[in-house]
């Protein structure tokens, strides 16, 4: 799985602390995400990103094949 937070930010030039004012959330929460797949995401953190973002779930994660499989 591929985390797509970092390149999404890039394209839409936000850093963590805009995007921590936008969505309401801690801007070490922010930085925590951009920098690692998170084990788990709330329904409710997605939907902030999504709604910062203006971007879908999906746009967020890439599923790739191999990758974790033992999991």
């Amino acid at each position: 799985m591929k985390w797509r937070l970092p390149v999404l930010m890039a394209d839409r030039e936000i850093d963590y602390k805009e995007l921590a004012k936008v969505t309401g959330m801690h801007p070490g929460t922010i930085s925590k995400l951009k920098n690692n797949l998170p084990d788990r995401l709330e329904l409710v953190t997605l939907m902030k990103l999504c709604k910062a973002l203006k971007c879908q779930p999906g746009d967020l994660l890439a599923y790739i094949p191999g990758e974790g499989d033992d999991l």
